[in-house]
């Protein structure tokens, strides 16, 4: 029994050993498999791992590459800017100096020309091959331009401007008047030219740096660079009388010192090629080649400017000064004709802001133009009746009333001629072609500079041969109402009626952009 019972426990023991034997290789391959599955998982992990950082290294390139593509394209943005800001300024700076000196220079041959003893007819002669020159030069300056860019026009027109001052420089006090007058003109013929020759390069250069998209833009733009302008050539009337009463000479050397200044940033600071038409066929005949509005706008604009210097640049001056007017010094005189025009210089920079966005008229269309219009004809016209009246009649000299009277009317008068301005101003720059831009800015400012020639030769005229000096004034004044009511109706042939008329929240006219947007009844 004894021998069996050890005989059965060594089996027992036998397979025991052989079963956990079994068992350990078993737990062995299991925990190699254990050990695979979880390396396996590991692995997978580290695969996923290591392609989401190549997924995560991918995008990062890409998003590297869009912010390099869009900060390539700010960088483009911002050197386009820099591009347009450069010729901007450059040009803007030199428009305002010579525009100093051409307001400076007006002043200085009238009131020098008075105190020799000319008429108004004699000094208005003196400034005819000045307006006609400039007429001219209107049209060849666009063909220049177009041809030549506008640096090669301004860098001309500077140094005409410095010529012709030089010039006046031998008018001597010995001449007789028919002299002095043949010299005079002439000298102003060469300002002339050189006037317009400057003014095509300001006025083009604001079209060329605006977007087409950004016409409330332009609008403004055209607005600001405008009324600077005329503000600083205001500020020039003040210093063409002040620095007569020092010297007659110091007087052409301090505004030849503006020009002068004004020519280097000219030369070296502007490419040759701004504002060059990539066709090199440009003729005369190119220039009369207009659109209608274009045509019509220009028309406008020269009854416009008539009916301001029919009795403003002479009339006025010589009214102001003379015994028979109201006996005005030289110096309050130009005091009040610099006013005039800083004030409108300003009231043009503001019209946008203040005078037809409140309105909802910006950017304005020819409806707009059309009732601005209309409300100047009633200025001059009211001004005409009040000097003809006794008041000036019965009472030669100064009298307050009569003071009041004309500093209301003068400067209501630069109020709206100054909004009217601007608009055409915008105006003729949103109907000119891109492409042609210096041609039709020269073609319009030809017709400007044909409506303030015959508004002078109009005023002097009437103001020395209608009657007194009080009835030639008044009759300037009238006729001046009949040039504003003239330019009002020839506008209401503007082909441009998008956008209607609003007057603030009242829609006046309906524009025809508007009316398309009702759907008819059968395409519904």
């Amino acid at each position: 029994m004894a021998r069996e019972h050890r005989a059965a426990r060594a089996n027992d023991e036998h397979f025991r050993g052989i079963f956990f034997r079994q068992d350990g290789r078993a737990r062995e391959r299991l925990q190699r498999a254990t050990r695979g599955a979880r390396g396996g998982e590991k692995g997978a992990k580290r695969r996923v791992r290591m392609s989401s950082e190549g997924n995560t290294a991918r995008e990062g390139e890409r998003t590297s590459e869009t912010s390099a593509s869009a900060m390539g394209a700010s960088t483009s943005k911002t050197a386009e800017k820099k591009t347009f800001l450069g010729p901007f300024a450059v040009i803007s700076l030199a428009y305002i100096l010579f525009t100093t000196t051409d307001g400076a220079v007006r002043m200085l041959v009238l009131m020098h020309a008075y105190a020799k003893g000319f008429t108004a007819m004699e000094v208005a002669i003196m400034f005819t091959l000045y307006e006609l020159c400039g007429a001219g030069t209107n049209l060849a300056a666009g063909v220049a331009g177009a041809r030549f860019g506008i640096r090669g026009t301004l860098v001309a027109g500077l140094t005409l401007q410095i010529v012709g001052l030089g010039m006046l420089f031998a008018w001597k006090d010995s001449w007789d008047k028919t002299t002095a007058i043949v010299f005079v003109t002439c000298a102003q013929a060469l300002c002339g030219i050189a006037k317009d020759l400057t003014k095509l390069g300001g006025k083009t250069v604001t079209k060329l740096v605006t977007p087409e998209d950004k016409q409330n833009s332009l609008f403004k733009l055209v607005s600001a660079i405008t009324g600077l302008k005329n503000s600083f050539k205001g500020v020039g009337y003040f210093i063409g009388a002040a620095m007569l009463s020092v010297s007659y000479e110091a007087a052409l050397w301090m505004q030849i010192a503006l020009v002068a200044a004004a020519l280097p940033f000219a030369v070296f600071c502007l490419d040759e090629s701004l504002g060059r038409v990539a066709k090199k066929n440009i003729t005369m005949s190119t220039v009369f080649k207009q659109s209608y509005n274009m045509n019509v706008l220009s028309l406008s604009r020269m009854f416009l400017f008539g009916s301001r210097d029919l009795w403003f640049e002479v009339p006025l001056p010589f009214f102001l000064r003379s015994a028979t007017g109201m006996g005005w010094p030289r110096s309050a005189v130009g005091a009040i004709l610099a006013g005039y025009i800083i004030v409108y210089g300003q009231l043009q920079t503001w019209t946008p802001k203040l005078f037809l966005e409140p309105l909802r008229q910006n950017p304005p269309n020819k409806y707009v133009a059309v009732v601005w219009n209309f409300g100047l004809v009633s200025v001059p016209l009211f001004l005409g009746a009040f000097i003809q009246s006794g008041v000036f009649q019965d009472h030669p000299g100064e009298t307050t009333a009569k003071t009041v009277v004309i500093f209301i009317g003068v400067f209501v008068f630069a109020f709206l001629f100054a909004v009217n301005s601007a608009i055409h101003s915008y105006l003729v720059v949103k109907y000119a072609d891109g492409n042609k831009v210096a041609i039709n800015v020269g073609y319009y400012y030809m017709a400007n500079a044909f409506g303030r020639l015959v508004g002078t030769i109009i005023s002097g005229a009437l103001y020395s041969y209608a009657g007194t000096p009080v009835e030639g004034f008044a009759a300037c004044f009238w006729t001046s109402s009949a040039f504003v009511l003239l330019s009002a109706l020839l506008e209401l042939y503007i082909d441009d009626d998008d956008g209607g008329l609003s007057c603030g929240s009242i829609k006046c006219i309906r524009g025809v952009d508007e009316e398309s947007t009702d759907v008819p009844d059968d395409k519904v």
